[in-house]
């Protein structure tokens, strides 16, 4: 160890000095050295939040120093000159230097410190929502002189502080809209805390698509000329539209040709990819005219128009709005509807959902009604049947249609000869598992069968029913019960004079839905 050959060394010096040998050395030469005096230290601690201090003893008579750093740590020898070092919590602290001399007498030094961290410092922190979710906040941070940092987000003041150190990213999910303190608290490896607060506003914003299933969000309607728009139960579930909760229009007894309601979105509109809006709409007649108006928020002289009309009544379809014409440069934050425009209020209620962006190409999905001119309806004909769209050959009070479809069976076609469409999307069997058809055929007692299938053809199932009127629309409904309500129906196949060779009939149907 140091302390002794520091001795040998004390020892051998006599030794020279005297002249003797160590028989004759007199040990009364040490009895005079007295113990250590004038014995001080230097205490220095560091301000970087490490608690390293350190410890420089200084004396005479010292032939080295045993330093207690008084927090039950082990004990250090140091020679003089020489300096102890020691990192500490942070605290109150006597530490106990004891030198000792080359007799081995000793003096005791006690020295008090203080250790305390600074607060940190340069404190950055970074709140953000994230992209797409407007409940959910993303917070980090990052501070000089710090441990560690927790977040609180104000909401759950039972919910512990969250902690995290610096690089790390703490997301967190509101429950409810409001305005919250998130409070983040940097650390600095003692009692010293830096805090920083900020309020975050959590709202649901009105953005499209538009579908009024959100329990957060405000749907307020501004109405005008006597008409009134609000959110309720959908009157009339299945078909296209199984959502719970729908728009409603009341077109009030006496209410203006220009009535209408409109809602104001949060955000304009996007029209970079898509220059077409559709609309789910209920009417309780067809050929309604639907106006669809957008504003810009600032300046309703500012705005773009586009019509639909319903093409059948009681029951969902699909409307769409051609804004292809739009200036990109201009926002429109306002969609404004407007149902049986150009004629007075009769106390009529209109529905609609789902307001959003489209291509302009509409899905074919029941019901099928032959009406839109965006649709392209490709049959598919077998057994020498083949079939078309075509103006309604005799409208009448049962369908007032103005296109329908055509099945044409010429002679000798096989008595299977049939036609089918493909929709776009499964038939939904969840609310009602019944399908009706408008028919026009020459003649009464007629077999129709109705065929549906899957993309290809490896699930089918089929019913059949007979016309009951001849040269005049009826209404025929096939009852599916019992069918499967998770396969994939793509395909409706259609079958005149089932059965029966072919004798150059023509055939209509039209409005294929799901009924109850």
């Amino acid at each position: 160890m140091k302390k002794i050959s520091f001795l040998a060394y004390i020892f051998a010096a006599i030794l020279v000095v005297t002249g003797c040998d160590e028989d004759s050395f007199d040990a009364g030469f040490l009895q005079d050295v007295e113990a250590p005096s004038n014995l001080s230290a230097l205490v220095t601690v560091t301000q970087d939040n490490t608690g390293m201090v350190t410890l420089k003893p200084d004396g005479e008579g010292v032939t080295y120093y045993t330093v207690d750093y008084g927090d039950s740590s082990e004990t250090t020898d140091i020679n003089p000159g020489e300096m102890a070092h020691h990192a500490y919590t942070e605290g109150n602290y006597s530490a106990t230097i004891t030198a000792v001399g080359v007799t081995g007498l000793t003096t005791v030094l006690n020295k008090e410190f203080d250790v305390t961290f600074r607060a940190p410092e340069d404190f950055m922190v970074s709140i953000n929502g994230v992209t797409g979710d407007p409940f959910s906040f993303n917070v980090s941070a990052t501070a000089s002189y710090e441990t560690y940092f927790d977040v609180t987000f104000g909401e759950d003041a039972t919910l512990d502080a969250v902690a995290f150190n610096e690089g790390e990213t703490i997301s967190y999910t509101y429950e409810n809209t409001g305005v919250y303190t998130v409070t983040v608290t940097a650390y600095s490896g003692g009692a010293a805390t830096t805090v920083y607060t900020q309020d975050v506003e959590v709202y649901d914003p009105l953005l499209l698509p538009i579908t009024f299933e959100s329990p957060t969000l405000n749907y307020e309607f501004v109405d005008f000329g006597n008409a009134f728009g609000s959110v309720v139960a959908n009157p009339s579930v299945g078909g296209n539209n199984t959502s719970a909760t729908v728009g409603q229009f009341n077109k009030t007894a006496g209410a203006e040709t220009w009535a209408g309601t409109y809602l104001e979105l949060d955000e304009a509109i996007d029209f970079s990819t898509n220059t077409f809006l559709s609309v789910k709409t209920y009417s309780p007649v067809a050929g309604a005219t639907v106006l669809l108006k957008l504003e810009n928020a600032l300046d309703g002289n500012v705005f773009l128009e586009s019509t639909s009309t319903t093409t059948v009544a009681n029951q969902w379809e699909t409307l769409y709005f051609d804004f292809s014409g739009v200036d990109p440069s201009i926002e429109y934050h306002k969609v404004v509807i407007f149902f049986d425009f150009g004629n007075w209020g009769d106390g009529s209620l209109y529905y609609f959902d789902q307001i959003e962006l489209s291509s302009g190409t509409p899905s074919l999905e029941l019901p099928v009604t032959f009406e839109n001119s965006l649709i392209t309806y490709g049959f598919t004909n077998f057994g020498n049947a083949s079939s078309q769209v075509v103006a309604n050959p005799a409208p009448d009070a049962d369908n007032s249609s103005a296109m329908v479809g055509e099945f044409y069976k010429p002679n000798f076609a096989e008595t299977w000869a049939g036609s089918f469409i493909e929709l776009d999307t499964p038939i939904d069997f969840s609310a009602t598992q019944q399908i009706s058809m408008k028919s026009w055929s020459p003649t009464a007692g007629t077999t129709v069968l109705m065929k549906l299938e899957n993309s290809d053809a490896s699930i089918t199932t089929e019913i059949s029913t007979t016309t009951t009127v001849a040269n005049g629309w009826e209404t025929l409904t096939f009852d599916f019960s019992g069918v499967s309500t998770t396969a994939q129906f793509m395909r409706v196949v259609v079958f005149y004079n089932f059965n029966v060779s072919g004798t150059e009939g023509y055939y209509y149907f039209d409005d294929i839905e799901l009924t109850n």
